[in-house]
């Protein structure tokens, strides 16, 4: 397969956005709650239906797995 068989990043991201927009347009009409990530309080949220947010932790660590890693080492 060559490269013109190939999407570009663009697309891949325009893409994976509108899937993740449609689960949760799903899940809003199944009335199913979904769990969201607020990166400016770093906090894990539980966010139903109807608009309420419950907090269901937080996060634990920060940087990448890798980083973390080569400090240990």
């Amino acid at each position: 397969m060559g490269r013109e068989g190939y999407i570009s990043d663009e697309q891949v991201i325009k893409r994976v956005n509108e899937a993740v927009r449609l689960e949760l347009e799903k899940r809003k009409a199944m009335d199913a709650p979904v769990i969201v990530y607020d990166r400016e309080t770093q906090r894990i949220y539980r966010e139903n239906s109807d608009g309420s947010r419950v907090e269901v932790g937080q996060r634990m660590r920060k940087g990448h797995y890798s980083e973390r890693i080569t400090e240990k080492a």
